[in-house]
């Protein structure tokens, strides 16, 4: 197999994987069985995948890196936007089933409750790399893509805290995702030769 289709395989079954989770949501919600709130049971469900996508993401370079995963470079930008499709349904599921396009609810509910803020100003981050991710954009805006693209440590960081305010109990959930995402940042930031990193927008 051609390395040009192997790679066409890869990013095919990355896409099928990364929107299984979704497919049986949706069955899931066709089927009425989502238990007693399927509402709380949706938001949850797109708020974490989204989480888990975007720590994928960030977990290409070091793969790259750390197991000279070369061939995992384009990934980045397909989990990305997986990451961002389950954003999306997270946030729509807030403002369809929570407040039905209620605009100054919403606008209250985001200065009032933090985690709804951190939660807000994740998606927000998010919006300009799903719209610049593109080839064309990539071209486009030459070094400034690479440094607009470094938001998305932005926004995982807020995606974590919207988690963890979000729970008010049991933290180990997302204290597991925290450390994670430490982890991630801290072989992003030991590798030598960060410099070539850089150049590629990684």
């Amino acid at each position: 197999m051609s390395r040009k289709r192997r790679a066409a395989w890869i990013q095919t079954a990355a896409v099928v994987v990364g929107f299984a989770p979704l497919a049986a949501l949706a069955f899931a919600a066709l089927g009425d069985r989502l238990g007693a709130n399927p509402i709380e049971k949706i938001t949850h469900e797109t708020g974490e995948w989204a989480l888990r996508w975007l720590l994928l993401c960030l977990a290409v370079t070091p793969a790259r890196r750390w197991l000279g995963w070369s061939w995992a470079a384009p990934l980045r930008r397909t989990f990305g936007l997986i990451a961002f499709a389950y954003a999306t349904a997270h946030l729509s599921t807030w403002v369809v089933l929570d407040w039905f396009f209620d605009l100054e609810a919403m606008l209250e509910d985001v200065v009032e409750r933090r985690y709804i803020t951190a939660g807000m100003a994740a998606y927000l981050a998010l919006v300009p790399l799903a719209v610049t991710s593109t080839r064309g954009m990539i071209r486009r805006l030459g070094q400034r893509w690479l440094t607009l693209h470094k938001l998305v440590y932005v926004a995982a960081t807020l995606a974590v805290v919207h988690f963890l305010w979000l729970v008010k109990a049991d933290l180990l959930e997302p204290l597991v995702y925290a450390g994670v995402l430490a982890a991630l940042i801290a072989l992003r930031l030991a590798r030598p030769g960060r410099a070539a990193a850089a150049a590629d927008g990684r």
